[in-house]
């Protein structure tokens, strides 16, 4: 039955950003594009409304926002003081009926009771070329059952209004009142290697190359800066690999050994300092990224894992887990390329064509 608070990656139904935020918008447009996305569904922004209406809550919220300055002690209080009433406010029963009929429904789909999922956050402007948002808001991991879904979807809404989330606000000049938030509940791939490309090179803007960094298992330890990826430049017309830089990789993120969350361990010695991905594996990335930026028409940073149970030999392997305008050479003006005297043809026919010849 259909429902204003979910929406598969895979309906049919037209919804845009204003329902869906950018990350969620842009699965569901890679779903249909063809592009290998795990499959999972969106609770809308219209979920978020209904928490916020229940209660007074939007009021307090406010209340809490008034006057709010961008000092440390000052967020963290009401940052703090936000969250918990968001956490403790009880879910409207319409919506925690549709999320659960959701989740439930996908777990048959894919013919298990408690599929692993991510649930991380799709609030308006995050993954937008002129607000990123990247690493401001929560994302929660492995997590298995209805119940949990529902709590973890809760906790994704309270960090609208993490530390670092009002400041980052702050510091870009955007509001801080009347936000909304869709979260994004997509099953988990467990990664053998995981990583980012983006269809720029981040060192020098050139738009004919491509970028891919891995690492093994999963990608938050890159994400924070825990782990340095191996670097893969790549030509972006002839996908062939231009540049590898491969660096000791000491530690992964992989699933508890019960199935719920993450847990942390030593890479062994003979995996630390090889390439995590072969190379046909990163022409694959390389071809995924660059497929999404002819999609949008825009550089695209995207992300992406290898599930550990999938082996080349069965064909493409790479999942694409999201993808965002890249938004550091993207929002540069471009310099005309300027052809000097005395170069290129323009230097041949100023030469045959100059008087007395």
């Amino acid at each position: 039955m259909h429902s204003p608070y979910t929406l598969a990656f895979d309906s049919s139904a037209e919804a845009g950003t204003s329902r869906l935020g950018g990350k969620c918008a842009a699965l569901i447009a890679m779903t249909r594009a063809g592009a290998p996305v795990p499959p999972g569904f969106v609770v809308t922004m219209d979920a978020f409304e209904a928490l916020l209406d229940r209660g007074g809550l939007c009021r307090a919220v406010d209340a809490a926002l008034a006057g709010l300055v961008a000092d440390p002690g000052a967020v963290a209080a009401r940052g703090a003081e936000i969250r918990c009433m968001v956490i403790d406010q009880l879910m409207p029963s319409p919506v925690a009926s549709a999320v659960t009929a959701a989740y439930k429904e996908f777990c048959r789909a894919i013919g298990c009771p408690d599929v692993a999922v991510a649930v991380r956050s799709s609030a308006e402007g995050e993954d937008s070329p002129d607000a990123s948002y990247a690493g401001q808001h929560d994302t929660f991991l492995w997590i298995r059952g209805a119940d949990a879904v529902l709590d973890a979807v809760r906790r994704c809404w309270a960090s609208l209004w993490t530390d670092r989330a009002i400041i980052y606000r702050a510091t870009h000049g955007l509001r801080q009142r009347g936000l909304r938030m869709a979260v994004g509940v997509q099953q988990m791939v467990d990664a053998r290697t995981s990583g980012a490309a983006v269809t720029v090179n981040p060192a020098d803007g050139d738009p004919s190359k491509i970028v891919v960094e891995a690492i093994w298992g999963m990608g938050q330890l890159m994400v924070s800066g825990e782990v340095t990826p191996d670097a893969h430049l790549v030509d972006k017309v002839l996908l062939t690999t231009v540049r590898t830089t491969v660096s000791p990789k000491h530690q992964e993120l992989v699933p508890a050994p019960d199935g719920h969350g993450l847990i942390r361990r030593e890479v062994e010695e003979r995996r630390r300092r090889v390439p995590c991905l072969a190379p046909p594996e990163v022409v694959e990335i390389a071809r995924l990224a660059k497929t999404a930026e002819r999609y949008y028409g825009v550089p695209q940073n995207i992300e992406w894992a290898i599930d550990r149970r999938r082996h080349a030999s069965a064909g493409a392997t790479a999942m694409l887990l999201q993808t965002r305008p890249e938004a550091v050479w993207s929002r540069r003006p471009r310099t005309p390329a300027r052809v000097g005297r005395g170069a290129g043809v323009s230097s041949i026919l100023d030469t045959l064509l100059r008087p007395g010849r």
